[in-house]
């Protein structure tokens, strides 16, 4: 359950993270970010034990932050809960807008037996891998030329109506705004089966990918060349604000491990969860970044969503766009129900006062998403901004704050535990500032 829950869009941004940082470095710093967030994690499961005289068994952690801060604790949570779930519904939006501009692409050149290829630079053959960076300077958006079509004019006109970001993020509005609105959510969760099909196919599909390109990789520790990138770069905190999102399951996972049958065998499944997830993080991230064909490209081209890297007419990639859409399609609801509650319940003290307040959230929510799309569907920058910010609360602060107050208060705090965890703190507010420096 939760490497389920935890494995979300951030797996597509983990090999442009290893490009970021270099590829050693990369390596590296998914190691760490992993045992640094587990630690941090155990630090939430067990912060509620350390709160003496009170029944904690039904609190969630903004419980604890309360107790501990008070009102600043409880507010501060909340709104670093919800940037971390409105920054997961944007990511989403984005990438249900490319899903489906390039599912409809597919779909509509197979049925009218259209040839077109893209105006990007590229492989040649049977495994084709492509660079849309290298073309982003050249019209039109959907950046593909017509080589032979029964119908001119049908084609350009689909091209003018299914844009990746002037039409298409505006015709999910249709589908998925009235589903924010349902009272319930729970039919949706009964396809949560989807999201671990979405990544056991993922790695199927990489591992094939890596089978037929082959391995390229050259080391060169600090100087760069046309199709290589050094194995320590100075962007490297790209990459830790995308894993401190791909590793962020701290407001949730009190709640995730209430329902383990055996309690006292929470730590041991919190570190299986962390290691399988991190394992499947370095698979990924490692073998698309080693098989991506350079030369003739640059690892430079490597995109913040790698299935962007693969031409819309590819087999493999279209059908990892499809489960990738359906799923994304069915957590949305989700998310959004858990952004209505936390936010709802918290100002009116229910979580659907009426439809009228729950359709102004949802219409807020989802023009950001729209607005994103559009202006900004860069879906590595939007987790890691997100992902440091909500990261520096609940990963970083509150549960290294936590610790040393409750030991003080027991008179076990000892200066080694102090050190560690006030550098803890200034690890999570470098990442924050370092994501706006570079």
């Amino acid at each position: 359950m939760i490497w389920n829950t935890m494995m979300g869009t951030s797996i597509l941004s983990i090999p442009w993270g290893i490009k970021q940082a270099g590829f050693t470095s990369g390596i590296i710093l998914i190691l760490l970010m992993g045992i640094l967030t587990l630690y941090c994690c155990y630090r939430v499961v067990k912060s509620r034990k350390m709160i003496p005289l009170l029944d904690t068994s039904n609190w969630e952690f903004p419980d604890v932050c309360k107790y501990y801060f008070g009102s600043f604790g409880q507010w501060s949570s909340l709104l670093f809960s919800m940037v971390s779930l409105v920054g997961a519904m944007v990511v989403y939006w984005v990438l249900m807008s490319n899903f489906l501009f390039n599912t409809g692409k597919f779909i509509y050149n197979f049925v009218h037996d259209v040839n077109v290829t893209d105006i990007v630079p590229g492989t040649n053959g049977s495994n084709k891998v492509i660079c849309p960076s290298a073309a982003s300077s050249h019209p039109p958006q959907n950046r593909s030329v017509m080589f032979s079509s029964g119908n001119d004019t049908g084609f350009e006109l689909f091209e003018k109506w299914w844009n990746k970001s002037q039409t298409v993020p505006f015709y999910l509005v249709a589908i998925l705004l009235p589903l924010l609105n349902l009272k319930s959510p729970s039919f949706f969760a009964k396809f949560n089966v989807l999201g671990t099909v979405s990544v056991v196919y993922l790695v199927l599909l990489v591992t094939v990918k890596a089978a037929r390109l082959g391995i390229h990789l050259e080391y060169n520790w600090f100087t760069e060349n046309d199709f290589f990138v050094p194995e320590f770069r100075i962007q490297f905190p790209q990459l830790t604000g995308v894993l401190t999102l791909a590793f962020f399951i701290h407001n949730c996972v009190i709640t995730l491990l209430q329902n383990n049958r055996n309690q006292e065998n929470n730590v041991r499944d919190l570190s299986i969860a962390y290691f399988l997830v991190g394992l499947t993080y370095l698979y990924v991230g490692v073998i698309i970044f080693a098989s991506f064909p350079s030369p003739p490209l640059s690892k430079e081209c490597i995109e913040q969503n790698f299935l962007d890297n693969f031409p819309s007419d590819d087999i493999m990639s279209f059908v990892a766009r499809i489960f990738l859409l359906f799923q994304m399609m069915t957590v949305y609801p989700l998310l959004g129900y858990l952004a209505r509650v936390q936010l709802l319940r918290q100002f009116f003290g229910n979580a659907y006062p009426s439809i009228f307040h729950v359709l102004i959230l949802n219409i807020a929510i989802v023009g950001a998403g729209v607005a994103m799309a559009i202006f900004y569907p860069n879906i590595g920058g939007i987790i890691r901004y997100s992902g440091a910010t909500c990261g520096l609360a609940f990963v970083f602060v509150y549960p290294s704050l936590i610790y040393l107050i409750s030991q003080h208060h027991a008179g076990r705090l000892t200066g080694p535990a102090l050190i560690i965890h006030i550098f803890i703190i200034l690890l999570g507010l470098a990442n924050l500032i370092a994501q706006f420096l570079l």
